[in-house]
C-alpha cells in the first residue's frame, strides 16, 4: 500500500469541489483544474474540509501504484487553484536575453537567429528589465515544469564559462580550462 496514497488532502475554504465516477473539478481563486483517475482502482472520497483517496483493491500492484499517483495529481490540483506554481529561470551571457511578444517568448541566445517559443494557454510568463531573469506561472504544475525544461533545452549551461539557460536555484559544476593546468 502506498504511503503517499494515505496522507489526506487538506481543502482550504475557498475551493469548490466537484467529484464525479472518474474525474474530480477544482475551482479557486486561481482557476479551475480538472484531474480524471482510474475509477476501477481508486475512490475519492470527501469527508468534512478533507479528500480522501482510498485504494479498492490491494492485492492489485496496479491499484497500488496508481493509489499514490493520483493522490499526488489531485493534491497538485489543489495547491494549483489556491497558490499556484512558479518556475525561475536565469539567462545568463553576453548579449543572452528574452523578451514577451503578445503570446510568444523571443529568446537570443547566441545563434544566428531568435528563438521563437510559443506560451501555451494556462501559463503566465514575466521578463525582468535586463531580459535575463524569466518567471513562468500557472495552476499546472506539470504544464510550468516543461514550459521551462522547454526553454532550457534551447541553450543549456556549458561548465567553463556558465553561459545558457539555468533554473534559479540550479548550482552549475565549473571546470578549469586549459590553461588552469600550467
Amino acid at each position: 500500500m502506498s504511503r503517499i496514497g494515505k496522507k489526506v488532502i487538506d481543502i482550504p475554504k475557498n475551493i469548490d469541489l466537484n467529484i464525479e465516477k472518474d474525474k474530480v473539478t477544482i475551482k479557486g481563486p486561481r482557476g479551475v483544474a480538472t484531474q480524471t483517475f482510474k475509477s476501477e482502482f481508486i475512490e475519492v472520497v470527501k469527508e468534512g474540509d478533507t479528500l480522501i483517496i482510498k485504494n479498492i483493491n490491494e492485492e492489485n500492484k496496479k491499484a497500488n501504484a496508481f493509489h499514490g499517483l493520483y493522490r499526488s495529481l489531485i493534491a497538485n490540483a489543489v495547491v494549483g487553484v489556491t497558490n499556484g506554481f512558479k518556475k525561475e529561470l536565469i539567462i545568463e551571457g553576453v548579449g543572452y536575453k528574452a523578451n514577451v511578444e503578445s503570446k510568444r517568448v523571443k529568446l537570443n541566445l547566441g545563434f544566428s537567429h531568435e528563438i521563437f517559443y510559443p506560451i501555451p494557454d494556462g501559463i503566465t510568463v514575466e521578463v525582468d528589465k535586463t531580459g535575463t531573469n524569466v518567471t513562468i506561472y500557472g495552476i499546472d504544475k506539470y504544464l510550468v515544469g516543461q514550459v521551462a525544461a522547454d526553454m532550457r533545452a534551447f541553450k543549456k549551461v556549458e561548465p567553463y564559462k556558465g553561459k545558457g539557460i539555468r533554473y534559479k536555484d540550479e548550482k552549475v559544476r565549473r571546470k578549469a580550462g586549459k590553461a588552469a593546468g600550467k
